[in-house]
């Protein structure tokens, strides 16, 4: 029988900006990734950075887009 992992995974994180604990959903096809999405309390714009580890945990840092 083949498993198969869902391609997308919600993740909380806190938001840069506000504080507020938001989730995002990622894509967990690549190991690592880099994007921008705007937070869904505050409207501004997060950079996140994602990586994923061999065991498939995913990890995501949120950083201030202006910083």
């Amino acid at each position: 029988m083949m498993t198969h992992m869902n391609p997308l995974e919600s993740v909380a994180i806190r938001c840069p900006y506000c504080g507020e604990d938001v989730d995002v959903s990622v894509e967990t096809i690549a190991a690592s990734q880099s994007l921008i999405e705007d937070c869904p309390v505050c409207c501004r714009p997060m950079h996140l950075q994602v990586c994923i580890d061999d065991a498939h945990a995913v990890t995501v840092h949120a950083t201030r887009e202006d910083a």
